[in-house]
């Protein structure tokens, strides 16, 4: 198994309204209005929203809701872009469940929920370089 991730799926409640909050933070889908599935580009990723019964039937899961363990994380370049990145998620109905602060780790990170519950931290960490299009360099 080559070393890379190529898509994530969120399961959500509400395909539509989930839709809604991500387009709300810009993103940019070429989804129909009536299609099952919602794919975002993400860099070289891909985000996918699906409905959360499908999702975990079509995995071979039981639903057992609630947090399953994973965080998303969004990296920036700046406290400042974290700041403002965490805002702009609030104004899309996001839950801010921490808010940006300085991490014991050295960097400056907050984390928000979307409506779905499904948590995502913005965080600047200035032991790692962003290349142009905004993945993430590992030291050596």
């Amino acid at each position: 198994m080559e070393q890379r991730l190529s898509l994530v799926t969120l399961g959500v409640s509400d395909l539509g309204r989930a839709r809604r909050f991500y387009e709300a933070l810009g993103w940019r889908t070429g989804a129909g209005p009536d299609d099952d599935v919602v794919f975002f580009r993400a860099g070289g990723t891909v985000l996918a929203l699906w409905g959360r019964g499908e999702l975990a039937e079509d995995s071979g899961v039981e639903d057992g809701g609630g947090w399953g363990g994973v965080t998303l994380a969004h990296n920036v370049r700046s406290p400042e872009e974290v700041d403002a990145v965490i805002a702009e998620a609030e104004r899309a109905g996001a839950t801010i469940t921490r808010p940006p602060q300085p991490a014991f780790w050295g960097g400056y990170t907050g984390v928000f929920t979307d409506p779905d519950g499904h948590a995502w931290e913005v965080a600047h960490n200035p032991h790692w370089e962003l290349a142009a299009d905004g993945s993430v360099v590992l030291p050596a």
